[in-house]
């Protein structure tokens, strides 16, 4: 998280606020997470977990989101 945050112009708090929120309902442990998201340019970076059952429950809380961020990123209407 501290390499993404040297790198990032703007937090997307919301993003990590989400993939917590769902992760709370399998695992206690969710609260310990330090993931951050962030925009740099036009490129969306998101931290994930290291465990390969977290970084998928974690992209599910946020897939359905991600289309309609990534448009604003790049400047197209919404």
């Amino acid at each position: 998280p501290e390499a993404t945050k040297q790198v990032i112009e703007k937090e997307v708090p919301g993003i990590p606020e989400a993939m917590r929120t769902l992760c709370l309902k399998f695992t206690k442990r969710a609260m310990l997470s330090r993931a951050i998201a962030g925009i740099r340019g036009k490129t969306l970076i998101v931290n994930l977990p290291g465990s390969s059952k977290g970084a998928k429950e974690s992209l599910e809380a946020i897939l359905d989101g991600l289309g309609h961020g990534l448009d604003m990123i790049i400047g197209k209407e919404h």
